[in-house]
């Protein structure tokens, strides 16, 4: 059994996968040989993790993923993740503090050193922000409390409600108390600046609470001359108790990405599975990138193979439409990263080949109604005419989105003359992206050339590719009037 499943899975290994894969970039693969390897195993993109690493590793991570991308032929997408208010404590003495329910805890920004007894130092002043009355997590939840007094204007105190103990800089949650628009720091606005003049796609902000929040982080990145689009991480209560204020977050933004770790913390595991769903629905109806994140191969961290859990977490993910499904520790940290990205490859191959994705219940409503009208064509001429493959002239991307968000069984290879439009289209359902100067025939002239090269092979063994074409008479915005059906 396992043989034939093994051979299913090397037959397939020709086919385009149509969901994503992003893998983060940390110490398991720094080296530039292994960065090839991700490439070449079939990563789509690379998020890098603005909380760690210097500037120079940044500038050297780029260029090389740049280079083994164009040495591969293929678009990749660089997501630059923003820290955001991470609050955490600060250093404790011995780096391990036991605490009791019914202890009572001094959490104070002004204090500098932990000197054993129960006033903690922080890393951000919680007076500002916490009222009395609302949850404080600790160690990323392990430890429960509730403000009961602000003792000075930089300190609060919090009673325990379960045993455990904490330790240095791990992480505090606060499920209840809102951030009042106070989510990005000085720290991302230096990363804001630096991201703008690097070569990064998207720009991922963390404990988004409203489309307000979104907008604000738009304004700074286009005063910096920044290109990339805006990847709203939806892992706070506040952002997913209102469906109207998460669809806003939505529309505003240009993707989401469901950040299953911090959000379980936030807001209880339970609804995680639930809020997945929703948004990749809202996304895929608003025509917006999704990306589901954290845990999807967890235990591949220190082992081979992936639980049948997580390979059935990955395949729920690819069956409910999501663009990218994104690996975290599994690549940054883990033995196996190179392994991790084939594997889940081959959830992803093997789940698009023998499954449907699960239709929406309200239509695709983007923001340009020429652009869904269009999309929803050629997505029902190509089902219609059993076309091999979608190729799409674009310059801005924008008609490569609306033919994604329709969810086709079938590759979309898009070219552009724009490099930014092409990486970012390397993270959307189906995409694959190329750069070529805009002429009358770029597209068909690409398709024949990836045909004669093999890339590109026609259904059951037919002599002609059958493409359903879509274009313009112009390389500019707006300029997609045409659709016709192509035998190459």
């Amino acid at each position: 059994m396992l043989l034939l499943i093994w051979g299913i899975i090397k037959s397939m290994s020709k086919l385009f996968k149509r969901t994503k894969i992003l893998a983060t970039v940390g110490p398991s693969i720094f080296d530039e040989e292994k960065l090839k390897e991700m490439v070449y195993a079939g990563a789509n993109g690379f998020r890098l993790n603005f909380s760690h690493g210097t500037y120079d590793e940044r500038d050297r991570q780029i260029k090389i993923i740049r280079k083994y991308a164009m040495e591969r032929g293929k678009s990749v997408a660089i997501l630059q993740d923003l820290q955001g208010p991470k609050i955490r404590l600060g250093d404790v003495k011995d780096n391990h503090y036991d605490v009791k329910a019914g202890d009572e805890l001094i959490l104070d920004f002004a204090c500098k050193e932990h000197d054993g007894g129960n006033v903690l130092p922080v890393q951000y002043n919680l007076a500002e922000k916490v009222k009395v009355g609302e949850p404080v997590l600790l160690f990323d939840g392990k430890i429960e409390g509730v403000m009961t007094e602000q003792t000075s204007k930089t300190a609060i105190k919090i009673k325990v409600e379960n045993d455990g103990f904490v330790m240095s800089r791990k992480g505090i949650n606060l499920p209840d108390t809102d951030m009042g628009g106070d989510i990005i720091t000085e720290k991302d606005m230096a990363d804001i600046e630096f991201g703008a003049s690097r070569d990064f796609d998207y720009v991922a902000m963390s404990f988004i609470q409203s489309a307000e929040d979104v907008e604000h982080l738009r304004q700074i990145m286009v005063s910096y001359g920044s290109t990339a689009r805006i990847i709203a991480k939806i892992e706070t209560k506040k952002a997913v108790m209102d469906d109207e204020v998460l669809e806003e977050i939505v529309k505003a933004a240009d993707g989401i990405m469901v950040a299953r770790g911090d959000l379980a913390y936030e807001a209880g595991a339970e609804i995680v599975p639930v809020v997945q769903r929703k948004l990749i629905a809202m996304c895929r109806q608003h025509a917006k990138l999704c990306i589901v994140a954290t845990q999807m191969m967890g235990s591949m961290v220190d082992n081979p193979r992936p639980t049948r859990a997580e390979v059935s977490d990955v395949a729920t993910a690819v069956l409910l439409g999501t663009d990218a499904v994104m690996l975290s520790d599994e690549t940054a940290n883990g033995k196996y990263p190179v392994e991790t990205v084939r594997e889940m490859k081959n959830v992803i191959l093997y789940t698009q080949s023998h499954s449907k994705i699960t239709p929406l219940d309200k239509e695709v409503t983007g923001e340009y109604v020429n652009y869904d009208a269009i999309a929803q064509a050629v997505v029902q001429l190509a089902d219609k005419v059993e076309a091999d493959l979608i190729a799409v002239g674009t310059r801005t991307g924008s008609t490569a989105d609306a033919i994604a968000a329709q969810r086709p069984n079938v590759p979309i290879i898009s070219v552009t003359s724009n490099p930014r439009v092409a990486g970012q289209l390397a993270l959307t359902y189906a995409n694959t992206a190329y750069v070529r100067p805009y002429a009358e025939n770029y597209v068909v002239e690409l398709v024949q050339e990836l045909k004669g090269s093999g890339y590109l092979k026609p259904k059951d063994d037919k002599k002609d590719l059958t493409v359903v074409y879509v274009s313009g008479l112009r390389d500019e915005e707006g300029g997609t009037n045409r659709i016709e059906i192509r035998k190459i």
